[in-house]
């Protein structure tokens, strides 16, 4: 299975102020800090080795997870530095931990799909680059993706189109050669390598059958907590 890179290092503004001395990955859910249920989740896909990037109290979150021995897992830690550099330069910065293809996901998701099915559906093609796509129709937040024939054809997280009926769901698979097309830029968004791979033909998609969770706001937590009671 390929490694997970998780972005762990965003403020968590939305929270505040309980964010203000807790990050967002230790933010309760049911009683736990929410990383563990992410892990947990990892580990049953098969999922054995995670790349956390980290900033804000990263100390914190690397004394509770540590090596990841206690979730069976190898864990590792890639510190954004003294200044932002987005969520791209994150994941750019943990390439020599990540190897030549790994997964990405944000850290305030709750992600359930099969990650081997995707993990085999983005080899196949071939492309530098894989996104999960939901078919949102604006229910969770505005849509951003348009598809045709089952091939992203646009995204943009800021302009708003009818024609635009997908979401992308926070699951990507990239080849660290995609990192290559934005080398120039200091700081920059994971979007960003998601636009330049479609201009160059080399984003592929993969439709997942069922929403997302999230902890980015306190809805969002009340949502994943009822969820993960049910299961």
């Amino acid at each position: 299975m390929l490694p997970v890179a998780i972005l762990c290092g965003g403020l968590g503004t939305r929270l505040m102020p309980q964010t203000r001395a807790l990050p967002k990955a230790l933010i309760p859910v049911n009683g736990r800090p929410f990383i563990e249920h992410q892990l947990r989740l990892l580990y049953a896909q098969g999922v054995r080795r995670v790349v956390l990037c980290v900033s804000f109290l990263s100390e914190m979150i690397e004394a509770f997870v540590g090596d990841g021995a206690s979730f069976g897992m190898d864990v590792a830690y890639s510190h954004d530095g003294p200044t932002r550099i987005g969520t791209g330069g994150a994941i750019r910065a943990a390439l020599p931990l990540l190897g030549e293809a790994f997964f990405t996901i944000y850290g305030d998701s709750y992600l359930v799909t099969s990650y081997e099915n995707v993990e085999r559906a983005f080899r196949q093609t071939g492309k530098l680059g894989l996104m999960t796509v939901w078919h949102n129709r604006n229910e969770l937040a505005p849509s951003n993706v348009e598809t045709r024939g089952g091939a992203i054809v646009r995204y943009d997280k800021k302009a708003e189109s009818k024609s635009m009926e997908y979401i992308d769901w926070g699951l990507s698979a990239f080849r660290a050669d995609a990192f290559e097309l934005l080398a120039s830029a200091e700081a920059f968004d994971l979007g960003e390598v998601h636009v330049a791979l479609l201009e160059r033909g080399q984003l592929a998609s993969y439709e997942v059958d069922r929403r997302f969770y999230e902890v980015g706001s306190h809805d969002g937590i009340a949502q994943t907590e009822s969820y993960l009671l049910q299961q």
